[in-house]
């Protein structure tokens, strides 16, 4: 009888001692809440955990306890090893040394030199066990990670937790579930399955906080039963629905949310190179009340909400005869693209760059444009 997916995910975890968690760039509440949660999970079953992603983490996630190891870069994740038959030559001493960016590595044998066809140059394990992915529909998803390290995806064990309909089962175990409102969902009926005695407040307090975010607190079309049967146990287990929708949904004063409503109803979508913008007149501005200031707010708001945006832009006019837009770049492989083509007009994390055109949409599709053609070149 062969074991379900569960199962075999049980018993990965059985011979594990050091896991990778994974989840994509500029992660949703539901990635952050999932992966946070098995954290703590796996550090409870004595599993060195470590969780990966790159870019943006939204600060409304400050609230929820942070892990210790998290990296944005998988380094130190394999040895690279020298290796010496010594049936005819034993080593006597190995010692290293640095001659500015020279590493030398001193071998003294037993006699005489060694043979090179006693050598070798290898490449180890890498350290981890497994590395299990959440949220993420193919391996693509991850960015950075994915493309700088594309052998540990061929020689570690993935694990694959998500709940899109278009996931690509890439993982040696599927944990993917399409009738589930979110990967916080699966991982808390997993957690019961393998133990549910180790689900503290913590964890309940990470996984709820990830249900909420996938439902949009309880409103979305995806908030099933089973969701809310999820929810009501993790409440029961100590987490507080209030507290996490209070610091998820923070209120912003008036004049921002009013802005906020101009600049979505107005967004403008590139599919080819992720850029999400949206074009403010003069007119939105005073008729909410706001400033050019409230900008940075308003681009930070698009990030936290368009998940699968890498651009983020929002134009608008400086002057009667000229527009500008102000642009945030999440991936960061693009980023060193675009702005090392506009090194001057990079200022507090933000990139303006002005054209001389006052039809603020001419000017955001001509920006769009180059900005798409330096992002997919």
């Amino acid at each position: 009888m062969s074991l379900s997916s569960q199962e075999q995910f049980k018993k990965f975890l059985e011979t594990s001692k050091e896991v990778l968690i994974l989840i994509p760039e500029n992660p949703s509440a539901d990635a952050v809440g999932s992966a946070w949660a098995l954290y703590y999970f796996l550090e409870k079953l004595n599993i060195l955990p470590a969780i990966a992603f790159s870019n943006h983490l939204s600060e409304k996630f400050t609230f929820l306890p942070r892990p210790q190891n998290i990296l944005s870069e998988i380094s130190g994740a394999r040895d690279f090893v020298l290796s010496f038959n010594t049936a005819q030559n034993k080593i006597m001493r190995v010692r290293h040394e640095e001659k500015g960016d020279i590493f030398n590595i001193l071998v003294t044998p037993e006699k005489g030199s060694i043979d090179p066809r006693d050598f070798s140059f290898i490449l180890a394990k890498f350290k981890y066990d497994l590395a299990i992915v959440i949220g993420c529909s193919d391996l693509e998803k991850l960015g950075k990670l994915y493309l700088d390290n594309t052998d540990l995806f061929f020689e570690v064990p993935i694990v694959n937790i998500d709940h899109k309909s278009d996931n690509d089962n890439f993982g040696q175990i599927n944990l993917t579930d399409i009738t589930a409102s979110s990967s916080s969902e699966i991982l808390a009926r997993t957690f019961e399955e393998i133990n549910p005695e180790l689900i503290d407040k913590k964890i309940a307090t990470c996984l709820l906080t990830g249900l909420i975010g996938a439902t949009d607190s309880f409103q979305k079309k995806n908030t099933t039963p089973k969701a809310l049967s999820a929810s009501a146990a993790l409440m029961d287990k100590g987490a507080d629905q209030q507290e996490i929708v209070r610091f998820l949904y923070k209120t912003h004063p008036l004049h921002i949310l009013k802005l906020w409503g101009r600049a979505m109803a107005k967004i403008n979508w590139d599919e080819e190179s992720q850029l999400i913008w949206s074009a403010l007149t003069v007119e939105d501005f005073v008729q909410s009340r706001s400033s050019i200031e409230d900008l940075s707010l308003i681009i930070s708001k698009l990030e936290e909400n368009f998940s699968e945006g890498q651009i983020f832009m929002a134009v608008y006019n400086d002057t009667p005869q000229s527009s500008v837009a102000l642009i945030r770049i999440s991936n960061s492989e693009t980023a060193k693209k675009i702005i090392s083509e506009f090194p001057e007009n990079f200022k507090r994390g933000f990139l303006e760059i002005k054209i001389e055109n006052s039809n603020l949409i001419e000017a955001g599709k001509s920006i769009a444009e180059k900005i798409k053609n330096i992002a997919i070149k």
